[in-house]
């Protein structure tokens, strides 16, 4: 018996021996425009998003440009200009995709993390990547992890706690936050060393995500003890 696939077209068993069969040529074309097809997507939620920008910042330019991260996939960087005033911010498209799905107001979501720039400073770019090994490595070890160390430490001043490098066997290098006070289920949260890097060259916090988790790590444990 063969099984659906999940768009519901042909069986996977089917779409293999189709693929068997093309030639080297055939097979070529198909992954070209299976290809442009997903630029197409790509380029067509680069623009949407571009257009909520325009609409919550109607009295800026905007600007922006796509970037593919060989881990964490597309890329959108955004600018808007008042005058001789900059800033800049960059998005995942996953998470972009995610947040147009599933949050009431997403231009809100995009708009928050502008305002926030234009609040700190006159201008604020894009930080410049890291041109060696060594430049990253003084980055994460100067700024990026013990400013997450910090934040984590300062949203909770009542608790103990954890943070600490680990190494994750397929994401290599993690920072990982947790409650130790927590003794029964899941008390930890880490996130990879090359992902916080990528958020704070899009002019984003790196702390936040691990801040987040932290308090949906103990939301849940007090539900559990309410429960119990």
């Amino acid at each position: 018996m063969t099984t659906p696939n999940e768009s519901g077209d042909q069986p996977i068993e089917a779409q293999a021996t189709e693929q068997e069969q093309l030639s080297p040529e055939e097979q070529a074309a198909r992954e070209q425009q299976e290809q442009q097809q997903q630029n197409e997507l790509i380029f067509a939620w680069y623009k949407h998003a571009e257009q909520v920008l325009k609409e919550q910042f109607s009295d800026y330019e905007v600007e922006g440009q796509v970037g593919q991260h060989p881990v964490f996939g597309p890329l959108f960087a955004y600018t808007i200009r008042q005058n001789d005033n900059s800033y800049s911010c960059g998005f995942f498209l996953n998470e972009l995709v995610h947040t147009f799905q599933n949050k009431e107001n997403p231009g809100l979501w995009m708009s928050s993390f502008f305002v926030d720039l234009i609040r700190s400073s006159d201008n604020r770019p894009l930080p410049a990547a890291p041109q060696s090994e060594e430049e990253a490595k003084q980055l994460l070890d100067n700024y990026i992890v013990p400013h997450c160390a910090e934040s984590v430490r300062s949203e909770f001043p009542e608790e103990q706690i954890y943070v600490d490098l680990e190494m994750h066997p397929e994401a290599g290098p993690v920072l990982e936050v947790g409650f130790p006070s927590i003794k029964e289920g899941n008390n930890t949260f880490a996130l990879p060393l090359q992902f916080l890097m990528t958020l704070h060259l899009l002019n984003r916090d790196p702390a936040d995500p691990l801040v987040q988790a932290l308090y949906k790590i103990h939301e849940e444990h007090q539900q559990q003890a309410e429960r119990t």
